[in-house]
């Protein structure tokens, strides 16, 4: 099942909430501390987020890393990465919609590059952004930051940094709601067996 579809006006009776905003946002702050910690300072780290809702926790963990570091440029630290043509499932969804990327200053060589996004699943969207990143540059390293890892795992993909390891069932849909996007903060799981 799909975990990037848009969000509905309303949210489902039978949703399980499992993370709120003040989860979240801790969620966020232990990631952003982690990242400076594992690399050192956030001097040669740029934050790409994987659009639609990796895009606005990248901004929100680059103002964390802001806040923890000051002498950081907020501009020079977040950019988005779109994976569209890069995927190896536009034959089952042809309608996806290019969006932009966006390399914040002199590019990625010698760089930190840390990819985030909302849901780890299968690991297929992180691929798509390992290739696109390989056109673009050659990070030091590449690193990825996920807000939910789920599970399910078709490829070899590990998240360095995990808002919430959250084990589900195939038939189960994590939704990530998010204030910029959606109106509201909120990690859900849906369906499932019943």
């Amino acid at each position: 099942m799909s975990t990037r579809t848009p969000a509905p006006d309303r949210v489902d009776d039978d949703a399980n909430v499992v993370l709120g905003a003040p989860e979240i946002g801790r969620a966020l702050t232990r990631i952003a501390h982690e990242i400076l910690e594992r690399n050192k300072g956030g001097a040669d780290v740029v934050l790409l987020g994987i659009p639609t809702r990796g895009l606005p926790l990248a901004r929100r963990l680059a103002e964390r890393l802001v806040a923890v570091e000051p002498s950081l440029d907020l501009a020079l630290l977040v950019g988005s990465l779109d994976v569209t043509m890069y995927r190896d499932d536009l034959a089952h969804h042809p309608t996806r919609t290019i969006g932009a990327t966006d390399i914040p200053g002199g590019g990625l060589d010698g760089k930190v590059v840390v990819l985030v996004d909302d849901v780890l699943y299968s690991g297929r969207t992180i691929r798509a952004a390992l290739d696109a990143i390989s056109d673009l540059g050659r990070p030091r390293a590449v690193q990825l930051a996920a807000l939910v890892d789920r599970g399910h795992r078709e490829l070899p993909i590990r998240a360095d940094y995990v808002g919430k390891n959250l084990p589900t069932s195939t038939n189960e849909r994590v939704r990530v709601l998010l204030e910029e996007n959606d109106g509201r903060d909120a990690v859900l799981i849906e369906g499932g067996v019943r």
